[in-house]
């Protein structure tokens, strides 16, 4: 029989999401990284940023673990933050700053949920007073949860770039077809759209 292993398995699918998001900045240029491919700004390098301040801020302050010491980042939780400021990496960060925070946050995460059970009780300083408290184990699923969006995000994203696909290095889960095969299938698609659209 198998032991249950709640942690092991919250760690997996959380490191599965972020190995997957930072995979779709692979041979992309600077530009390509951060372009705004949405009427909202969303980018691929602004999505690794945005899911490292999730994790500093809800495996790290809710738990009484900060990540940074001393005064924070601009961008970060301040008392006038930048609307938006960590969806999009100014010109300075470059990608390998971006993607190196969210390598060590997902480090300092990680030791969090070593650190402590599943049932210690952190309080969450955005969220409204008679809500905050929440269980490490309401948390980690929460940023499993915020994180494997925004890599969805980043799937669509990849693709409109250079027609690149898949969840994973090597694992594309598509039907091994050639791109008229592609072609077609879209515009049968857009056929079956048009006709239910009247």
């Amino acid at each position: 029989m198998i032991e249950p292993n709640p942690k092991a398995d919250l760690l997996r699918y959380l490191q599965e999401a972020r190995d997957a998001l930072v995979w779709k900045l692979d041979g992309l240029s600077e530009y390509d990284v951060r372009r705004p491919l949405t009427p909202t700004g969303t980018n691929l390098l602004g999505l690794v940023k945005h899911v490292a301040s999730v994790e500093l801020g809800y495996l790290g302050d809710t738990f009484g673990r900060p990540f940074f010491d001393g005064k924070p980042p601009s961008w970060w939780y301040t008392e006038e933050p930048e609307p938006n400021a960590d969806m999009w990496a100014a010109a300075d960060e470059s990608r390998e700053h971006v993607v190196g925070l969210y390598r060590r946050a997902w480090e300092h995460s990680d030791r969090t949920i070593a650190a402590l059970p599943l049932d210690t009780v952190g309080r969450v300083p955005w969220w409204p007073e008679e809500r905050r408290e929440a269980t490490l184990h309401h948390i980690v699923v929460r940023v499993i949860s915020d994180t494997q969006r925004h890599a969805g995000h980043a799937d669509i994203l990849r693709e409109s770039l250079d027609g690149s696909v898949g969840c994973l290095r090597g694992k594309d889960d598509l039907p091994a077809e050639d791109q008229e095969w592609w072609a077609g299938y879209r515009s049968r698609l857009e056929r079956v759209a048009r006709e239910a659209g009247g």
